[in-house]
């Protein structure tokens, strides 16, 4: 049996010095490549099944076959695909004909070195010289008439070509002698455990040391009709580790303008719910059901990580490694796409099962709130997926914007919200007072951070949202709005008489319309921030500047009357008086900074009421 040596082109000798030194930042994906590769052939024979061709060892099943060999320090990956000729062998193995390496390497000279695109330029054979001293490929072509052929190399200056035995089998052999630093890659556990992280869901069998390793399928890649319910379930607790059902899935196909397979689960539960911080997103990127990366930087924006699931993408360009992409404007894309299509599976449920809808809702709010906050383009189907009470509806009961607005009054040119604490609370808000008196429904908000969120969607269906506890708030006049309850000597009277007891405290202070059972009610200034937000200020240990409320008195109200003339029959008790006023203005709108002062008022009210 005669065997030829063969010396590599300049260009293969130079880009298997950069594969041995520099190519991949994690060795052990030497065996996710050549597994790939294996997978690749393993098609290219099952096309030309398709094909009617006549193909050496027909019968023989579409396998790969992995072994180790800790005594003999070596790692076997063998396939039984459409294997390779002696011609192809030295075109693909030894030369630049097919494998691109003269591209390849004229990218890493364009990219200073840096290198670019393994899986562009196909040359991912070559990484099993980073753990290898010597490559032995045992081959068998599909072709009828071919022989078998021996390829060895130690990855230096050349290679070895020779027959292979005549009973070598249709397919390709790559038996890897590792390096005595690289004998790990020969340890069953090492192996297994890159398998199953890389190489789980290649669709065709693997043989493990005898063991059928690949047994969960790559159920994305099939049609929804070919897949059933506890399918979803089954593979929804094997990627997520954990013994529950999902809430919902989604599984969709894309061809344009990106061709894309996806399933992404919701889980049953919040898992930031269980006091362990802020949660990673649970989404692996596959290409043709090899895994790029177990958490793709971008690939779903940051209010989704709560999903669960695996995408895969053939349009994917991969770069030397395959641990980055070469182009985020794909990730960018498929960002897109998925968050766009999730948001309509979203709003099916909503419509379809407002029950399942409901439980999502208490579980996830959150992320959809963070997500108006955060990413403006997507902020208006987002705000079709709020819930929330209203005057209008009965405790417990959730709404809609989209319904909100169905109910809105002729005349009514704005959705009203009313951010506090609880429904209970806000229900005796005397900010609710005008919009009643004008049959108009105020969405309750009560949710920490839903200033933020409405302030961020600002408006729905073209309708602004307005709080009704700021000051700029302006609503049509109704009759009984021109009573004023005092006469205009009075009311200027008690408006400068006030401005000077409390001078530099309100931005404005008004004698109006917009209160109707309370004396009086605090306002957000024109430039002032909300309780929330400076609450959250100073949480995060900022500094919080200085507030400027407006206030608004209730002319008509009994005790502003009293107050109107006590200011000049018995000054010291118009104090104290006015003083319990505001501070319960400022108290019912959340903007009384040290609640002690409402105390100490009132106490030395009653004292001079009732202590003679």
């Amino acid at each position: 049996m005669s065997t030829d040596t063969h010396p590599f082109q300049t260009e293969v000798r130079q880009l298997l010095d950069i594969v041995i030194h520099a190519f991949y930042s994690d060795r052990e994906l030497f065996i996710r490549e050549l597994v790939s590769n294996a997978s690749d052939a393993l098609e290219k024979l099952r096309l030309k099944q398709l094909t009617g061709a006549a193909v050496y060892e027909s019968e023989r099943e579409l396998r790969i076959s992995i072994t180790t060999d800790e005594e003999k320090n070596t790692l076997t990956i063998a396939d039984s695909g459409i294997g390779m000729t002696r011609d192809e062998v030295v075109e693909y193995l030894g030369t630049i004909a097919h494998s691109g390496t003269k591209k390849f390497l004229e990218a890493i000279k364009e990219s200073d070195g840096k290198g670019d695109l393994i899986g562009q330029f196909g040359v991912g054979f070559y990484s099993s010289f980073m753990a290898a001293k010597e490559v032995e490929v045992i081959t068998r072509s599909w072709e009828p008439d071919a022989a078998p052929v021996k390829w060895v190399s130690d990855g230096q200056d050349g290679y070895t070509l020779s027959e292979a035995p005549a009973d070598t089998k249709r397919g390709t052999e790559i038996i890897i002698h590792l390096k005595e630093e690289d004998k790990e890659f020969a340890q069953p556990y090492r192996v297994r455990h890159i398998l199953t992280r890389y190489s789980n869901f290649i669709s065709f069998p693997i043989d493990f040391d005898g063991e059928h390793l690949n047994t969960v399928q790559a159920i994305w890649a099939k049609s929804k009709s070919d897949v059933k319910p506890e399918e979803y379930d089954e593979f929804y607790q094997f990627i997520a580790h954990t013994e529950t059902k999902p809430l919902s899935y989604m599984h969709f196909s894309a061809d344009a303008p990106i061709a894309l397979n996806a399933l992404l689960f919701v889980p049953e539960t919040n898992p930031e719910n269980t006091g362990f911080g802020r949660c990673e997103s649970n989404v692996s990127l596959y290409c043709r059901r090899v895994l790029i990366d177990a958490k793709p930087e971008g690939l779903l924006p940051e209010w989704l990580r709560f999903l669960s699931g695996v995408v895969d993408s053939e349009d994917l360009p991969l770069n030397i490694s395959r641990e980055m992409l070469q182009d985020s404007s794909i990730i960018r894309k498929i960002n897109g796409i998925i968050t766009k299509r999730f948001l309509k599976h979203l709003e099916k449920i909503a419509k379809d099962d407002t029950e399942k809808y409901a439980e999502f809702y208490a579980q996830f709010s959150r992320f959809l709130k963070e997500g108006i906050v955060t990413t403006w383009e997507h902020k208006e189907a987002l705000g079709k997926l709020l819930r929330f009470e209203s005057t209008f509806t009965d405790a417990g009961q959730l709404t809609s914007f989209e319904e909100y607005v169905s109910r809105m009054k002729e005349d009514q040119k704005a959705i009203y919200v009313l951010n506090g604490p609880s429904r209970a609370q806000l229900e005796n808000s005397p900010y609710l007072d005008a919009l009643k008196a004008r049959g108009y429904e105020v969405a309750f908000l009560t949710d920490n951070g839903d200033q933020f969120v409405i302030d961020a969607l600002s408006s729905f269906d073209g309708k602004p949202i307005k709080a009704v506890d700021r000051a700029d708030l302006d609503l049509p006049e109704i009759e009984g709005d021109k009573e004023t309850g005092l006469d205009e000597t009075q009311s200027t009277g008690l408006q400068e008489w006030l401005e000077t007891l409390y001078k530099g405290k309100f931005e404005k202070i008004t004698l109006g319309k917009r209160v109707v059972s309370s004396p009086a009610i605090a306002l957000q200034g024109s430039d002032d921030m909300g309780p929330e937000v400076r609450a959250y200020m100073k949480a995060m240990g900022q500094e919080v500047p200085e507030s400027h409320p407006q206030l608004e008195l209730n002319p008509t109200n009994p005790l502003v009357k009293k107050l109107a003339d006590l200011r000049t029959d018995d000054p010291a008790l118009a104090e104290l008086v006015a003083g319990q006023i505001v501070n319960t203005a400022l108290l019912r709108a959340g903007m009384l900074e040290d609640p002690s002062q409402l105390a100490a008022n009132s106490q030395e009210l009653l004292e001079k009421l009732l202590v003679k």
